[in-house]
Parts: C-alpha cells; sequence; structure tokens
C-alpha cells in the first residue's frame, strides 16, 4: 500500500518500507525492531537531549539565585538538534527540517561567541 500526499503524489516512505526490520544484537540473540521503532528512539533520544537543556539551565540558575545559561546549554542544544535533524530528515519534514538546521546555525555561533569572550579574557589578563 503506497501512501499518497494531499497532491496526489506517492510518498517514498510507503508501508513496506516502515515494515522493514533492523536488527539490533542482544544478549540472548538476535533482537528484531522494526525502522519505524528504530526511527521513534532516535527522535525521543534527540527530543530528551533537546529538553535536557532545560534541566541544565535551570539547576545553574537556582545554584546562582539569578537567570543564567550555562555553556553545556549550547552543548545540549547541538546533540538535541542534530539528533532531531537527522529524525526530521529521515521523516521528510521540510518545516521540522528548517526549524532544527537554523537553531543549530543560533547554537554554533553562540559557543562561538562564549569561546572568543574566553580568548579574548585571556589575552587581556596575559
Amino acid at each position: 500500500m503506497r501512501l499518497r500526499t494531499v497532491s496526489g503524489k506517492v510518498n517514498s516512505r510507503d508501508s513496506s518500507t516502515r515494515g522493514q526490520a533492523v536488527r539490533a544484537l542482544s544478549t540472548n540473540g538476535a533482537l528484531m525492531i522494526t525502522a519505524e521503532h528504530f526511527w521513534l528512539s532516535v527522535g525521543f533520544l534527540g527530543q530528551a537531549f533537546f529538553s535536557s537543556r532545560f534541566l541544565v539551565q535551570w539547576i545553574a540558575s537556582e545554584r546562582k539565585k539569578e537567570s543564567v545559561i550555562p555553556v553545556s546549554f549550547w552543548f545540549f542544544s547541538i546533540g538535541g538538534g542534530t539528533t532531531l535533524l537527522i529524525y526530521a530528515i529521515y521523516r521528510q519534514d521540510p518545516v521540522f527540517i528548517l526549524g532544527q538546521g537554523a537553531g543549530l546555525l543560533v547554537y554554533l555561533r553562540n559557543l562561538y561567541l562564549i569561546r572568543r569572550k574566553q580568548r579574548r579574557l585571556a589575552q587581556a589578563g596575559t
């Protein structure tokens, strides 16, 4: 059974593709999971990374008793954003791809600015 979009085009991810199995090894032999379950796991993993950044930011702010964005926030953003981008590409979702791709540029830019500031402070101190 092929899936059709609103425009009537055939979607490349038909039911036979979704049913393909990915073999994952377990301690007592081979465990079979579907490709769909694998990709859902990737998506949930990315969402977990992405959500963890807020926990990291909240804990850092509570410790300082002021709003703080630690460097680890940006690393969690990159890890989650990258994983979710891979998932979005698999899903062939242009809105999701654009959102995650643009977000990654912002996260990388923030890390660059932090690193540049650290270098300037180190040079000023010597």
